[in-house]
């Protein structure tokens, strides 16, 4: 079975890796958002994140790794027996009150 999907921002396709956030960040300000939001949450890739403060500059948004990606680097540090535990450490601390 094919999975349609679906491009959210049709004028970005065709466009190198680098430069996508900042044509959809620039996209979304087009489409109304005058602020930066909140809070952006990326992978790490450092084009999101200088994409992020070049559209949207000031202090208005705070900036958070997304956990998934953080766990797998946390995780790919220790060796394979250990990942296990590791793993529950890891969501302990995730799902741990503020």
């Amino acid at each position: 079975m094919r999975r349609e999907t679906r491009n959210y921002w049709p004028s970005v396709t065709g466009i190198g890796r680098a430069r996508l956030p900042r044509k959809i960040m620039l996209d979304m300000k087009g489409r109304g958002l005058e602020e930066g939001p909140k809070l952006a949450i990326g992978d790490g890739a450092l084009g999101f994140w200088a994409a992020l403060r070049e559209v949207f500059p000031g202090p208005n948004t705070r900036e958070q790794r997304c956990w998934f990606h953080k766990s797998g680097n946390i995780l790919d540090k220790f060796p394979k027996s250990m990942q296990s535990k590791a793993r529950e450490m890891v969501r302990e601390m995730w799902q741990a009150p503020t």
